[in-house]
């Protein structure tokens, strides 16, 4: 934590423009993130100009044109991956213009298939040239970095705003939320105490004062702050408490506010009235990963996240085992369940897991946890000498993982359902007799490899980056009903050679129960 010193200005000479009233922070209107912490504000010299506007006859600018900004370099560029990592071009986003690209990044979707979750944390992190529009504004950063925030994946959010280089206060706002959430805040308070461009909020800065141990300062800023109304109701209740919890000792807790921001998280589990995490954004299920919460909640947060495909698996291996379960029903089975079954894996005892399979998969189908139990377990299963029905649960586990294409290799098939699993893990269909409908919709895919007109547009415009994500929402699409959309989607992976991915999504739609 940065000294004290680094928020002195909240109550040494300079009063008047400590307190002047915290201007509005803008944000691209796109943005699906409701709950971020007002933590700083942005001076409105700060922000872009207006456009001019063109009058005068033939003046107007036509809709399609794009404007750049010459030299210099853009935080749009800004990516955790390179090309050479992602298998990506350099210039995903190719013609596209940023704020479109940008809404549909934005776009909600759901994370029911983990492929179509890598896909979009991979498309989210790459490094890429900024559309010819980005102008330096970070729009497109920005999506990204909500994109990231809305799925839950927060390690990623961070270490892509971290790569963005110099940060804005818009961008800020985002670090110092994931750093609420996981665990971090003594990190962006030093940052915000060492960096005078941001302007801190009031709770922001009575917080972090009181992180580094100075409670009078912070006191005094409060007072401070009241005396001149800048500080909104919900707001002083909170920070009051937080500030002094035994004054209001014996007195009900606070109302939540809404929405319930990391900030007024963290300060509420301060003073000892934390907020379950259950019902509140994804993100914020990473504050009950912290060895202070007790098992069962950090048990169902891991589950929720793993659920998501934005947790390591192992980290699900570390918490489940943690200790034995002390109660039964519930996460409690599930846990009890999967402890036998690893126990038995890791005895290489053939009859020991043929028994304990069964039970720890069906507890994992019930909790949406089949692919990061197969991550975790896959290549050991296919060591041991299993026959029978235990053999071919194991190939249908394998087969959700990255040793998809091993498992159907090793596998001689037993019925045109697991000819047609074979097909898909290798990669060819031809011949092979789809067992249903949403195999009808997949098979012409695996025999050749034709998009739509409208995907095949925004290639030759070298729009990959959207004609990606336009192909993740027709295989949503497809999950609900029109598998058309399965079809065009998976077209298009295979066409731009992202084979794994074509392939892990097909699997994972005909073995996973995730259609609606």
């Amino acid at each position: 934590m940065g000294s004290k010193a680094g928020y002195g200005f909240v109550i040494g000479c300079s009063f008047v423009a400590a307190f002047a009233p915290p201007l509005a922070l803008a944000e691209a209107p796109m943005s699906a993130i409701d709950w971020l912490s007002s933590s700083v504000s942005t001076p409105a010299q700060n922000l872009p100009p207006p456009e001019p506007s063109v009058t005068g006859v033939g003046g107007a600018v036509p809709q399609n044109v794009i404007v750049s900004v010459l030299g210099g370099s853009s935080p749009d560029a800004a990516g955790v991956l390179a090309p050479s990592a992602t298998g990506f071009p350099a210039d995903l986003w190719g013609l596209g213009e940023t704020d479109k690209i940008a809404a549909l990044i934005s776009q909600k979707r759901d994370d029911s298939l983990p492929s179509m979750q890598r896909v979009l944390m991979t498309v989210m992190l790459a490094q890429s040239a900024a559309p010819a529009d980005a102008g330096g504004r970070g729009i497109l950063l920005r999506a990204r970095i909500d994109k990231l925030l809305g799925m839950g994946a927060l390690e990623e959010a961070n270490a892509l705003i971290l790569a963005s280089g110099k940060m804005t206060p818009q961008v800020f706002r985002r670090y110092f939320d994931t750093s609420m959430l996981t665990g971090k805040e003594d990190d962006a308070c030093a940052y915000l105490a060492e960096t005078p461009n941001l302007a801190p909020t009031y709770p922001a800065r009575i917080f972090c004062l009181a992180r580094a141990g100075d409670w009078a300062g912070g006191a005094l800023t409060l007072r401070m702050a009241q005396a001149l109304g800048y500080v909104e109701p919900s707001d002083e209740a909170l920070l009051e408490r937080f500030l002094d919890p035994d004054l209001f000792e014996g007195e009900p807790p606070l109302e939540p506010p809404s929405p319930v921001t990391p900030l007024a998280w963290r300060m509420l589990d301060a003073i000892g009235e934390g907020l379950p995490t259950a019902n509140l954004p994804l993100a914020f299920s990473h504050a009950e990963l912290r060895e202070t919460a007790g098992w069962k909640a950090q048990i169902e947060a891991a589950e929720r996240l793993g659920r998501a495909s934005v947790l390591d698996p192992n980290v699900l291996l570390g918490i489940y085992t943690e200790r034995l379960p002390a109660a039964s029903g519930g996460v409690w089975d599930r846990v009890e369940a999967f402890q036998r079954f690893e126990v038995a894996l890791n005895a290489n005892d053939p009859g020991a897991v043929a028994v304990a399979l069964p039970q720890a998969w069906a507890m994992m189908v019930d909790a949406g946890l089949e692919v990061p139990f197969a991550e975790l377990f896959a290549k050991r299963l296919l060591r041991l000498p299993l026959t029978e029905d235990a053999a071919a649960l194991a190939f249908r586990v394998a087969l959700l993982s990255g040793q998809y294409e091993v498992a159907a290799n090793a596998r001689t098939p037993k019925d045109t359902g697991e000819a047609f699993l074979i097909g898909l893990a290798r990669g060819n269909l031809q011949g092979v007799t789809p067992p249903n409908s949403l195999a009808r919709a997949i098979a012409p895919v695996f025999v050749r490899a034709t998009p739509p007109t409208d995907l095949l547009t925004l290639l030759d415009e070298n729009r990959l980056g959207e004609a990606i994500l336009h192909a993740v929402d027709r295989i949503e699409r497809g999950l609900h009903g029109d598998l058309r959309g399965v079809t065009e989607g998976l077209a298009l992976f295979r066409h731009v050679g992202l084979e794994d991915l074509a392939r892990r999504t097909a699997l994972e739609l005909m073995l996973l129960e995730r259609r609606g």
